[in-house]
């Protein structure tokens, strides 16, 4: 560090001090039911720590370099909660077969698959609250520095991974470690509600682009917003939009029934 500032200015330390955000993940656990409403930076949160829990694999049958679903173990419909204690992530074939099984009987004919899974589902934060304790070590000593140290979480640096679109790789993790402004100019004159760089969610009723899309939007004075989304970038009226957080620059708070992720053209 001593040697890098010499270089370089350091005006400040952002570290991704801990694996995992438990509060937002204990906090995400709280929704009852499928359609309650859940922060996105929490959900990302949940399926970070599970893709590590069980070593980005199917926990039933043990299948990796798939596509996995995140499961309830004992199904929401038997009483199952969303609290982590009853996640499992389970790629498509095993979801689909479990159903609204309980695990006792879905692995009946496998007692050493089914011992397994309850062995792990019972130290669910065991290990993030160990890297916690570890990590608190390092911020300490980099805040002897002198400047300003910010603190992350791993959940946080993968979701602003996502966003920016960047590839996974240990060097582009350190880029999007924290809460990262976006490179967008300033929030500018507003148009009919909305200025250049707000979030929206669009909803499409008719025409070529249908459906419903969450993206940024460049302002005009006709109220003809340009959206620009992760896959395309089209026209919409401003009387389609709804604003899901202004050009701040940072991307977090919007509500979980919209994703980045799961964006889709005609619904």
């Amino acid at each position: 560090m001593t040697r890098l500032c010499r270089y370089a200015p350091v005006l400040e330390i952002h570290v991704e001090q801990v694996a995992f955000d438990t509060t937002a993940i204990t906090a995400a656990a709280m929704a009852s039911g499928p359609r309650d409403p859940e922060p996105t930076h929490a959900g990302s949160e949940i399926r970070e720590f599970l893709l590590a829990a069980w070593k980005r694999s199917c926990a039933y049958c043990g299948a990796t370099g798939v596509r996995l679903n995140v499961e309830h173990v004992i199904p929401r419909s038997r009483g199952g909660s969303n609290r982590v204690t009853n996640l499992v992530l389970a790629c498509i074939p095993c979801n689909q077969a479990k159903g609204v099984t309980c695990i006792e009987e879905f692995l009946v004919d496998r007692p050493a698959r089914l011992e397994s899974v309850k062995n792990q589902l019972r130290k669910p934060l065991h290990d993030v609250a160990a890297m916690n304790t570890t990590r608190l070590l390092l911020v300490k000593a980099l805040a002897t520095r002198g400047v300003p140290v910010h603190t992350w979480s791993g959940g946080r640096t993968a979701w602003n991974r996502q966003v920016m679109r960047l590839p996974k790789s240990h060097t582009l993790d350190a880029l999007a470690t924290g809460g990262f402004p976006r490179l967008l100019r300033p929030r500018g004159k507003i148009h009919h509600g909305y200025s250049t760089g707000d979030l929206v969610a669009a909803l499409v009723p008719r025409g070529k682009w249908a459906g419903k899309w969450v993206g940024r939007i460049s302002v005009r004075t006709s109220g003809q917003h340009r959206i620009t989304t992760l896959t395309s970038r089209f026209d919409v009226s401003h009387r389609n939009l709804r604003l899901l957080q202004r050009a701040d620059g940072y991307a977090y708070g919007f509500a979980a029934e919209i994703r980045l992720s799961a964006e889709h053209g005609p619904a």
